[in-house]
């Protein structure tokens, strides 16, 4: 229990800096505020600078505004845009599903692929099999997201034109269609790091006592790698793939601007672009807090995947 409450005050704390840092910085960005909101600075008078500034209570000092608006925020109001005179919350919860299904596909592919090439590079250990593995997640690790983006676009969608390379598509299977590359370009890099992570783990748990206790014993080399090599390796594989699922929340700009996804990541540049600072600081306020909780519940789950973890946290 006591573990459970350091755990939650640990996760509060880090959301209330990241929080401040937030607010901060989207403050601190060069740009008024106040100029923006009066229409700009054609015919703007200092009456009527002092004015909005008074309307929008951005003449108060930084804490009392952060106060203010951390206040609003955990009544789920995150104030209205300056761009669109909507409010952000609407806006947000309009695009986030867009988001949310990019990197669930993602998730599925980096999952699939990369752990798959990793199994198949640590059983075929030193081999041709091994080196290309090898090789490819190398290249793959190499190529930016916005390059991968390009070359995707290319050669499947105007070359081949298997994939549509605009738009989130509707229904169960044109959104698979139309997020398929958009997906693919976001899951290479992070394909190429869980292979290199499980293609480890593995040879490690491979090179342990029991492992080769169980092999002397005469068990076939397949119930080895499944009941002994791949269970033990678990832990840092299911690991390193909720902290790159994470990071993937924050890393859906790029992509969303390449293929036109009207997701959070386009909101925020659009946001960045205009001032709309409401927007701005809702989109990055909710890109980190999943962020700490998918990175809190993969803590959380690796005591039970690694039995010796749990007794190091105890």
């Amino acid at each position: 229990m006591s573990l459970i409450l350091r755990r939650l005050a640990g996760v509060l704390a880090t959301l209330l800096a990241a929080s401040f840092v937030i607010f901060a910085a989207v403050y601190a960005a060069p740009g008024d505020p106040a100029v923006f909101l009066a229409g700009g600075r054609d015919k703007l008078t200092p009456e009527r600078l002092a004015q909005v500034r008074s309307e929008y209570h951005l003449d108060e000092p930084l804490f009392v505004q952060y106060g203010r608006w951390l206040w609003d925020c955990l009544h789920l109001d995150l104030g209205r845009s300056f761009k669109y005179s909507d409010q952000v919350a609407d806006l947000v919860a309009a695009r986030f599903p867009t988001t949310l299904q990019l990197v669930l596909y993602a998730t599925a592919l980096f999952v699939v692929l990369g752990v798959g090439a990793g199994i198949l590079a640590a059983v075929k250990r030193s081999t041709w099999v091994d080196s290309a593995v090898v090789g490819a997640t190398t290249l793959a690790a190499s190529v930016p997201s916005f390059v991968a983006a390009i070359a995707l676009v290319s050669f499947f969608g105007v070359r081949l034109g298997w994939f549509p390379v605009t738009g989130s598509g509707s229904g169960f299977f044109g959104t698979v269609r139309h997020l398929t590359l958009p997906a693919l370009s976001l899951a290479l890099g992070a394909l190429a790091i869980v292979s290199r992570v499980t293609r480890q783990a593995m040879a490690d748990a491979a090179a342990s006592d029991h492992v080769e206790a169980a092999r002397a014993s005469g068990v076939p080399e397949r119930d080895i790698v499944r009941r002994h090599v791949l269970r033990n390796a678990l832990g840092p594989i299911v690991t390193m793939c909720g902290l790159v699922m994470a990071g993937m929340l924050a890393g859906t700009v790029v992509v969303e601007t390449a293929f036109g996804l009207s997701g959070i990541g386009s909101l925020l540049v659009g946001a960045i672009n205009t001032h709309d600072f409401p927007v701005a600081q809702a989109v990055l306020l909710l890109m980190v807090t999943g962020y700490i909780v998918v990175t809190t519940l993969v803590d959380a789950v690796h005591p039970l995947l690694d039995p010796r973890v749990k007794g190091a946290a105890r």
